[in-house]
């Protein structure tokens, strides 16, 4: 019985630390989307220990694959795999709960003052600083995906696609995999003859 109070309070603490992590990542984040990878990649990886680097590279692929934002996409793959469903809703609601107040708070006041001048040049003080950490995040991202000639490649082509064509997005993603599936070398699993001749003995001698 004691064993399964403390299985209880420790998955309630998990579900918890998630909730908390992720309302921390979405309270001290401007910018949103691929500005807050960089912050996830900082707290999930490095201090919480919660994904590998190669672990969060392919939540960030999955998450920009499915529809919704990707770091919000992000925090519900982690929070399931550490603690199930709850998990991954919990880790969700955390990281929407400030955004939900702090944008119904800005909706409310800034029709009174969004026509100010002093607010028009924060404004545009921000979009400055979002560019910076857009920036930051594709920088850290191309740094571990861009591993071998084959990817550059594709990210060449993708950008200079996307640079010069109304093709959606969503068309990119799923011709860039499909490129990774016929471009990527894979690992066949060499048969020597010695191999099968000590296999064959192998048999031989079972029987």
């Amino acid at each position: 019985m004691q064993d399964t109070n403390e299985k209880k309070r420790s998955g309630r603490n998990q579900l918890l630390d998630l909730y908390l992590t992720f309302f921390k990542i979405g309270a001290t984040t401007i910018g949103g989307g691929y500005a807050m990878l960089p912050v996830l990649q900082d707290e999930i990886v490095a201090k919480r220990g919660w994904a590998t680097e190669s672990e969060i590279m392919d939540y960030y692929a999955i998450g920009q694959c499915t529809p919704g934002i990707i770091a919000v996409n992000t925090s519900t793959f982690i929070g399931y795999r550490k603690a199930g469903i709850f998990g991954g809703i919990l880790a969700t609601l955390g990281f929407v709960t400030p955004s939900i107040i702090i944008i119904t708070i800005i909706a409310f006041f800034l029709q009174n003052f969004a026509e100010y001048p002093v607010v028009q040049h924060a404004f545009n003080g921000i979009r400055a600083c979002v560019c910076v950490l857009i920036l930051d995040a594709v920088i850290k991202l191309g740094k571990k995906a861009l591993k071998d000639y084959r990817c550059v490649l594709i990210f060449l082509a993708v950008l200079v696609a996307a640079m010069f064509t109304p093709v959606s997005p969503v068309i990119f993603v799923i011709l860039a995999g499909v490129a990774g599936v016929i471009l990527m070398p894979r690992k066949k699993e060499k048969t020597t003859v010695a191999d099968k001749a000590s296999d064959t003995d192998g048999k031989e001698g079972r029987s």
